[in-house]
């Protein structure tokens, strides 16, 4: 007995997103260890899955991708356009480190977080509410980077007024030469930033989905809003906004180069994410997968070990 027999009458028939297979998103949560990660055809040759031992490991190999990608750019004489999330969080600190280490400055970087909390109309949260996204990256990375921090001009919020000049500014930083960077987490439902699967069913083709540079007043699946309740918002889900300014596919599927982070573990034997890195990873790509994409850009994907271990039934 499980949720694939007692589905049919349960709430659970319309909560989840209509795309999803379910009996194959079982069988694809029976792989482990070497079987999670096993290459696919659709894979780009130089995408990587990173196995990371601890938590400790997770944030500092991640932030040592993130200011490795701003030392080559700034080597090279290019500009760095770089998409950033809040979630994962704890690579910040290390990258600032870095590049404090090294002597790298941020002029030649512009930072563009991927989404902000909103209502409806796309209005978003004052930037010095703590759940704030734009006040997280301040506090987390430009901030603690000081004298070498980059330039308040080009660090980019998905604010209602700003979020919709994105896919113009990014274009023209790439005329100039610019690398574009997608620096992403992995959401419960396999959103990446918050482009949900349920959009999915509001395009005729693929195409169409992939056209998509942003969203104001995105309307969030509940697991995504639960998954914030418990990750961000101390299990205080009636802070978490409903909605959500977020970029779309024709932004973070443009990346030159991705870092990807899933550390989706409470710790005890629980996790949230094992089920949708395997999705992430091992499903083929699909606009109700959002998440299913990355695999086919270059870059890393660094996930915490404990994510790969069996997907069994263990009472806490």
């Amino acid at each position: 007995m499980n949720l694939l027999t007692t589905f049919r009458g349960s709430m659970m028939e319309s909560f989840l997103p209509a795309g999803w297979d379910l009996e194959k998103i079982d069988r694809l949560a029976d792989f482990s260890g070497a079987a999670m990660v096993k290459h696919c055809s659709w894979w780009h040759p130089k995408f990587e899955p990173v196995a990371c031992d601890s938590l400790a490991d997770f944030d500092t190999y991640m932030g040592h991708e993130i200011a490795r990608e701003i030392q080559l750019t700034k080597q090279a004489g290019r500009p760095l356009a770089i998409i950033l999330p809040v979630g994962p969080m704890g690579m910040y600190r290390w990258a600032v480190y870095f590049l404090k280490e090294w002597g790298v400055t941020c002029a030649h970087v512009h930072g563009f977080n991927m989404d902000e909390w909103s209502d409806a109309q796309g209005n978003t949260l004052p930037s010095d509410n703590s759940g704030a996204f734009q006040y997280a990256m301040e506090q987390a990375f430009y901030g603690p980077l000081g004298s070498a921090t980059v330039p308040k001009a080009q660090r980019h919020f998905a604010l209602q007024s700003e979020l919709p000049t994105y896919a113009t500014q990014i274009a023209d930083l790439k005329k100039k030469g610019a690398k574009l960077d997608t620096v992403f987490g992995i959401g419960r439902v396999c959103h990446i930033a918050f482009w949900e699967p349920h959009f999915a069913a509001e395009f005729e083709t693929e195409v169409d989905w992939k056209a998509q540079t942003h969203r104001l007043g995105a309307r969030l699946h509940p697991l995504t809003i639960e998954q914030n309740a418990l990750t961000s918002f101390k299990s205080r889900t009636t802070l978490v906004p409903a909605f959500a300014n977020t970029i779309g596919p024709a932004l973070f599927l443009a990346a030159d180069h991705i870092i990807g982070g899933a550390d989706g573990s409470f710790g005890r034997g629980m996790q949230w994410q094992g089920l949708s890195l395997r999705m992430t990873l091992q499903h083929e790509p699909t606009p109700w997968i959002p998440s299913t994409y990355m695999p086919m850009l270059a870059g890393r994907l660094f996930y915490l070990k404990e994510l790969a271990e069996p997907l069994v039934a263990e009472c806490n």
